[in-house]
């Protein structure tokens, strides 16, 4: 598959929350590619250094750092840590997220609720708020936020998922709408089923074809489907656009 390609991306900073696996991965990898010097942040060590020699070898300038998203003081460290070796950032992709599992609401407990909220929406406003002086000191930046299907409609993900993805939505339009004039775009991303490492693990291959014919492509979307988007609203292609949530979801669209 041919990526797209973005001149003025070339030399840019960027910070990539769940950057160890999956879309947020696959995001840094294919800004890399565009000459993107790029921080990946998360949880797993390993994960990450795994990222991070793909990338180097590959001939990218690559960062890892462990913390967790839902900490500002870890937060703020990444952040130190990203201005004194790379400089300050120009794109902000606040990926992070997770807890969406099934779960009927009678059974979700007050520490799954608080789990998912923190883990999807609390997360993306700390991240945000860690980078935010730096890209206002600098006059500009695009920050792209991950929503998800599931904040734009129900879905089978559990009620605490489902609102914090609205949330990061309307977190999204607030922001562009407040960071506008200081020239700061802020947009989302609502991915529907993407086939990630955690999805060939756990999803049967019969049960991804069902979900793959409930989509009007009958497929199921790619973390380079993702990455597209990513690159796209991270660039001057882009450059009119804030506000926005773009569906990245096989034309299974609800609004």
């Amino acid at each position: 598959m041919s990526i797209s390609s973005y001149s003025d991306l070339s030399g840019k900073i960027a910070v990539i929350t769940g950057g160890s696996r999956g879309i947020g991965a696959q995001t840094a990898r294919m800004l890399a590619a565009q000459g993107v010097r790029v921080c990946i942040v998360g949880r797993d060590e390993k994960a990450l250094d795994e990222v991070v020699a793909q990338i180097t070898e590959a001939g990218g300038t690559a960062l890892a750092a462990v913390a967790d998203v839902t900490d500002a003081t870890a937060l703020e460290q990444v952040r130190d840590l990203v201005e004194s070796r790379l400089g300050r950032v120009q794109i902000l992709a606040a990926f992070a997220g997770g807890v969406g599992e099934p779960v009927p609401t009678p059974n979700l407990t007050e520490q799954r609720w608080h789990q998912a909220l923190d883990a999807n929406l609390s997360s993306a406003f700390l991240t945000i708020q860690a980078f935010l002086p730096g890209m206002i000191a600098q006059g500009g930046g695009s920050i792209i936020t991950m929503s998800s299907t599931a904040g734009r409609q129900p879905s089978q993900a559990n009620l605490a998922y489902g609102v914090a993805k609205a949330g990061v939505i309307m977190l999204t339009r607030h922001l562009a709408t407040e960071l506008g004039p200081q020239g700061i775009r802020v947009n989302a991303l609502a991915p529907s089923s993407i086939r990630t490492e955690k999805v060939d693990a756990h999803m049967p291959e019969a049960v991804q074809q069902q979900v793959a014919a409930a989509h009007p492509l009958r497929r199921l979307g790619l973390t380079t489907d993702v990455g597209e988007a990513a690159l796209f609203l991270a660039s001057d292609a882009s450059s009119y656009l804030s506000g926005i949530t773009i569906d990245v979801a096989g034309g299974r669209i609800t609004n």
